[in-house]
This record gives structure tokens, C-alpha cells and sequence, in this order.
């Protein structure tokens, strides 16, 4: 659930810190570890390993979609540690469904460095296309007791135009899957709560007969790459944690359960155990929480394979220090150190992506410190590769990018396109960290930007920028081996 002002918040989760500065998704070349082609099975056997000892972290990303990695980047900045787990939203405005590609973008992207990917989708009501989200589409939009009842019929009206809704989601778990990424997808989340128009029914024709048709609908359409990941929340409604078992779909219907402490900020033992009965033996998660579990609270009830910290609440719900402790613990497991049973391997980017040499690109040209000065805001442009050192850059361990004793910088911290590119003191900066993408792709994370020659202009002295990614050759790098 995205925070809302009906949320109850408890003491825990009145810490606050100043909003850290938003950025986009990074990691040093030499850690980012791909996982390669991997499948639903090969996750949940890795969730199994680990319960018990491990627990992967995770940070949701809320809309906007245009931004999709903005609380990841946060967590990053404040933790030194990328997220294990990265968490995206389908999205329920025309603004947000329109970014849907390049939300799933960023999926493949948080792949390849090492993450898994977790999926939520606030979705509007069946016969609304797009809506807003407090008394809209979904949250004080309920569906009457006939409307539900044709809801689950199959053929009917609100049944097909619910069917032609998930339909709009196909393309983009399809492209995951062409990718052979397996995705965490939570549909109908805390479905024991009434808050949205699809929770609040136990029973065989309640919520979790919707959950039902919902599998059935989109392993019908081939999309064998989802992992199922049946979610309630800690409310007293519905007979608490002993109700929980009236909203279960089934053991063939779901891969994980998990459970969305709000009320309590941290699972009583009766919630813990209440989801362990219900679950089978398949392993539980905590698929949101505002305020990031301590240590102690993790080693308490050991068999939560991953936790996800909701958004905005990475920084209004919790201390720097708890987020450190908890990100820095040796139970758990951030961004690289996943390895997946039946995973691939690394696939490295065009040249290698680590070591010092020369960075070429378009027209066989190099990236180059102008006039090899060394001052700071002195343009990096591209030329004729010269072998001197003004065009010897190194691939740090640290995500930048340096030669002449100086970082590739964005001008600025810019973030907009066309943002000129500069040699400047290295910083530590949002605007000196790059990411090598395995398709040549340099990525400026904090802008969310690319590294880019000007309308692929091959002239001596070209400064460079960055840009919006596309397919375009001049946005194609090699990198020194």
C-alpha cells in the first residue's frame, strides 16, 4: 500500500530525517553482478536457502513512474548499500501507465546489477480506465455486493473489463520474461483490509478468489515468469491474524505470502506465526514496512526472506543510523550478493568495463579532457584518440569515471537534457557516479541520463552530455579493459 493519511503510524514511526537528495539507481561497474536468464523457481528455491539466516533487503519505489528508482537512490546515499530488492508500481494515472516502459526499463537495469524485482499495482476499479487515487478508482471506490459477484463470474461485463485491465500489464511481464528476469508481483495487496476496492471479502468468493483469476488469467497468457506473492496486513478487521486463512487463494496459487506491518510496525508473534500456518512452508516476506526491522527484530523471527521499506517512509520513518545498522548487518543481503541457483552469469559491457585506457564511442573517437587541463570545469569533448592522457580514463571500484587525476562530472548536478559534461575535483557526488550498462550504455544515475554526443556529431571538440537513452551509435561506449 502506498502511505496514505488513513494510515495508522505508530511511535516507531514518527523518526524523522531530512529528505535525502533524489537520485537514480547506481552501482560501481566492478560490483554490479548480473544474474542473467534465471526462473520463478530458481527464486523461491534461493528465498527457501536463506530463510533462516538471511534476509534481503529491499526499497518500493512509488510513483512518479517517470522517476522510478528515486528511494532506492536514497537508500543508497544514506546507507552506502544498493537495495537487494527493488520494488516498481504498474501505476493508476494516464501519467504513470504512459511510463510504464520506462519503469520496466529500470527493472532490467536493477536486474543486471544484482537485484530482484518486485512488482505492485494499485489498479483502478474494473470499469475505470485511469483514476486517481483517493476517492477515485481505488481507495473509497467500493464495489457493490452484485458488482462483485459479476466480478468473479467469468464472461460477464466487469469480469471482462477486469481481464482486459490486466491485459495492458501483458506486454511489459512479457518483456521481463523475454529478458528471463523472474518477477515478485503482488497483485490485490492487503486484501484483508477494506481500503481498496478489491479487499475486504473472505471466504471462497471473496479476495482471494479474484487473486485466483488473476494467476489463472495471466499464466493463460504464457506469462510463466511471474512468482506469486499473496499479501495481508496486520489490521484487526477480518478477525486479525486468526482470519488471515479466509483470504488464502490456495497453495497452487501462491509462491510467497507476505505480510504488511503497519499497525503494529513490526510483526507481533502472533502475526508472525499466523503467516508461517498459512503459508505451508513456502517462504513469507515483509512486503512493506515504514520503519526499517533492527537487527534483533530480524534474528527474533528469522524466516522473513525480504523486507521493503515503503518509499518516502525511507526517510520520514526512520534514523540514519537504524537504516545503517540494519543495511550494514551481516544477516542481510544488499545489492551483488545474491546468487541465484540456475542464475546466469556476468555479461560484462562492449570493451569490459573496469580498469584505464581509453573510452571510445562514435566515428571510432575518444572521450577527452580539453587541452589535457586539469581545472576544474575544463570540457570534456570528443577527439581523435591520441593515446595521451588526457584521453586515459579509469573505471573506478567506486562508480566513477577519472583521468588527469579528476572525475567526469555533470556539470551542475544537472539533470535536465543537454547538461554539459566537465572534469571537476572528485566529490562523491550523485554527479560523478556512471553505470556501464551491458549494452554500451553509460548511465548517469542521478539524472537518469546518458552519456551522449550532441546530434552524433563526430567533430573534433564536440563536449559531450547527457541525454535520454536511446538506440542511437552515439550513445554506444567501449571501456577500457
Amino acid at each position: 500500500m502506498r502511505p496514505k493519511i488513513f494510515r495508522r503510524r505508530t511511535a516507531a514511526l514518527l523518526a524523522a530525517l531530512p529528505l535525502a537528495a533524489a537520485a537514480w539507481l547506481a552501482t560501481s561497474p566492478s560490483q554490479a553482478s548480473a544474474t542473467g536468464a534465471s526462473t520463478p523457481a530458481a527464486v523461491v528455491d534461493y528465498l527457501h536457502q536463506i530463510s533462516g539466516n538471511h534476509v534481503i533487503s529491499g526499497v518500493h519505489n512509488k510513483e512518479p513512474l517517470s522517476n522510478p528508482s528515486q528511494y532506492t537512490a536514497q537508500a543508497h546515499s544514506i546507507t552506502g548499500k544498493w537495495p537487494g530488492l527493488w520494488g516498481g508500481e504498474l501505476g493508476f494515472t494516464a501519467a504513470d501507465i504512459a511510463n510504464r516502459q520506462t519503469m520496466i526499463n529500470q527493472a532490467k537495469t536493477e536486474w543486471a546489477n544484482g537485484s530482484l524485482v518486485n512488482l505492485t499495482w494499485h489498479m483502478c476499479r474494473p470499469d475505470v480506465a485511469t483514476c486517481s487515487f483517493e476517492n477515485g478508482g481505488i481507495n473509497g471506490s467500493k464495489l457493490s455486493d452484485p458488482e462483485w459477484s459479476q466480478l468473479i463470474t467469468n464472461g460477464s461485463s466487469l469480469n471482462n473489463a477486469y481481464k482486459a485491465k490486466l491485459d495492458t500489464a501483458v506486454p511489459y511481464f512479457q518483456q521481463l520474461k523475454d529478458a528471463g528476469i523472474p518477477v515478485l508481483f503482488r497483485p490485490l495487496h492487503e486484501m484483508n483490509e477494506g481500503w481498496a476496492w478489491w479487499g475486504g471479502r473472505p471466504g471462497a468468493n471473496g479476495s482471494a478468489k479474484l487473486f485466483q483469476i488473476t494467476h489463472d488469467y495471466l499464466v493463460s497468457k504464457g506469462l510463466t515468469n511471474i512468482i506469486w506473492v499473496w499479501n495481508v496486513k496486520d489490521t484487526d478487521q477480518n478477525g486479525g491474524s486468526s482470519g488471515v486463512s479466509s483470504f488464502y487463494p490456495g497453495d497452487n496459487y501462491v509462491d510467497v505470502a507476505s505480510l504488511d506491518p503497519w499497525v503494529k510496525g513490526f510483526p507481533s508473534t502472533d502475526w508472525y506465526q499466523a503467516l508461517l500456518n498459512t503459508a505451508h512452508g513456502k517462504p513469507v516476506s515483509l512486503a512493506e514496512v515504514g520503519t526499517v526491522p533492527t537487527p534483533s527484530q530480524l534474528a527474533a523471527q528469522p524466516q522473513w526472506a525480504w523486507f521493503m521499506i515503503w518509499s518516502d517512509y525511507l526517510t520520514s520513518a526512520n534514523s540514519t543510523s537504524g537504516l545503517q545498522a540494519t543495511f550494514n548487518s551481516s544477516r542481510v543481503l544488499n545489492q551483488g550478493q545474491i546468487t541465484l541457483p540456475g542464475g546466469g552469469t556476468t555479461t560484462p559491457p562492449p570493451g569490459g568495463g573496469t580498469g584505464t585506457g581509453p573510452i571510445t564511442g562514435v566515428g571510432g573517437k575518444c572521450v577527452d579532457v580539453a587541452g589535457s587541463a586539469t581545472a576544474n570545469g575544463t570540457a570534456v569533448q570528443l577527439y581523435d584518440c591520441n593515446g595521451t592522457g588526457a584521453q586515459s580514463w579509469t573505471v573506478g571500484s567506486d562508480g566513477t569515471v577519472k583521468a588527469l587525476g579528476k572525475c567526469l562530472d555533470v556539470t551542475g548536478q544537472g539533470t535536465a537534457n543537454g547538461t554539459k559534461l566537465q572534469l571537476w575535483d572528485c566529490n562523491g557526488s550523485g554527479a560523478q557516479q556512471w553505470v556501464a550498462e551491458s549494452d554500451g550504455h553509460l548511465k548517469n544515475p542521478q539524472s537518469g541520463r546518458y552519456l551522449d554526443v550532441p546530434g552524433g556529431n563526430t567533430a573534433n571538440g564536440t563536449r559531450l552530455q547527457i541525454w535520454d537513452r536511446n538506440t542511437n551509435a552515439w550513445q554506444t561506449w567501449h571501456l577500457p579493459t
